[in-house]
């Protein structure tokens, strides 16, 4: 009788107990995604928060700019309506990242501004979210690459294909945030 159990328990309690592990794992790994983009959704508002200060500080500035301040303002709402985690919302902030780049290279004509407190604080608070959001990114990524793996590594991609666990996308920077800037010295002598 205890052979009988042995193998009843080899034949059918063992693959449950891995299934159960896989599925367990699954749903943590999950959870971490979920976790890590609020994280940057955090961040991201944070972000979307200083930017109205950042603009009307420049705007008094730089009247002539109002093409990049508009871009701004139209890029920022375009993220806050994208809603959650989603690849047009992760499209629009890489476009907002960029849109804040150029902002900040058009400060560079302006040294009042520069020099202005208010704008300085606000550039510094910007440029700590910044880093803090690009930290988030990498957590965000770290968390998927796991869950991919899982999702799609033998035998628990029968557990995942089994109860519907779906691939979840990296979040990448736009083509244009990947482009190296070609930094160049005026030879006059």
């Amino acid at each position: 009788m205890p052979a009988l159990l042995i193998v009843f328990a080899a034949i059918v309690l063992l693959p449950l107990i891995y299934i159960l592990v896989q599925y367990n794992g699954l749903v943590s790994l999950k959870n971490h995604i979920a976790d890590a983009w609020a994280n940057i959704d955090t961040e991201l508002k944070r972000r979307h928060e200083l930017i109205p200060n950042l603009v009307e500080t420049v705007k008094g500035y730089a009247q002539h700019e109002k093409e990049v301040l508009q871009r701004v303002v139209t890029l920022r709402k375009q993220c806050i309506d994208a809603g959650s985690y989603s690849t047009q919302r992760t499209g629009a902030e890489s476009q907002l990242d960029s849109a804040l780049k150029q902002l900040l290279i058009v400060v560079e004509s302006y040294p009042d501004l520069k020099a202005d407190r208010n704008f300085l604080q606000l550039q510094e608070e910007l440029a700590n979210t910044e880093n803090r959001i690009q930290a988030a990114r990498r957590f965000y990524n770290g968390n998927v690459r796991d869950y991919r793996n899982k999702c799609e590594s033998f035998p628990s991609n029968v557990v995942a294909g089994a109860f519907g666990f779906e691939s979840r996308d990296y979040f990448r920077a736009a083509d244009d945030e990947r482009d190296v800037v070609a930094i160049g010295f005026d030879q006059d002598n």
